[in-house]
């Protein structure tokens, strides 16, 4: 039988306490899928119904409802540049079309490919995840807003 003096035990039962309950609190930290696909939908419909200039001017606020712990919105015209970006405005303007993740894969391009051949879907990558600073495995859902534009928001799964 171990034994632990008072104070050890205190400080055992305390970091035990304090592990058991943040668990599901960490897991809420980070969106879902669900909750990615969510938040294109809800802009498809705000870009629908206020235009491109004001749910731009949304999407690129950090309080204008599509930013969320973890999950952003970031959007692109057809040719590869930013129209709005939800956890990075200097990339606003930017041409990213040939922009590559450490594996190489070119996932502007290819997120573009989905939007102009399905119209909406999945596409998988790693990239910096803002919160944790750390460069992590993503999946992004990518839908097509209009005739040259498409937006997505991402899961980090890291």
């Amino acid at each position: 039988m171990i034994s632990l003096k008072p104070a050890t035990f205190a400080v055992f039962v305390t970091v035990s306490a304090f592990l058991v309950g943040s668990s599901p609190t960490l897991a809420a930290d980070k969106g879902t899928t669900a909750e990615a696909e969510a938040l294109v939908k809800k802009a498809v419909t705000f870009y629908k119904a206020n235009g491109k200039d004001k749910a731009y001017a949304a999407f690129n606020d950090t309080k204008g409802g599509y930013v969320d712990r973890d999950l952003y919105l970031f959007c692109f015209d057809f040719n590869g540049v930013s129209v709005a970006h939800g956890a990075n405005a200097k990339l606003i303007g930017k041409n990213l079309i040939d922009m590559a993740d450490i594996d190489g894969n070119k996932m502007i391009a290819a997120m573009t490919n989905i939007a102009k051949t399905k119209g909406k879907g999945w596409h998988d990558y790693k990239f910096s995840n803002p919160v944790s600073k750390e460069n992590e495995k993503k999946s992004a859902y990518v839908e097509k807003f209009d005739e040259d534009v498409w937006c997505a928001a991402g899961v980090y799964k890291g």
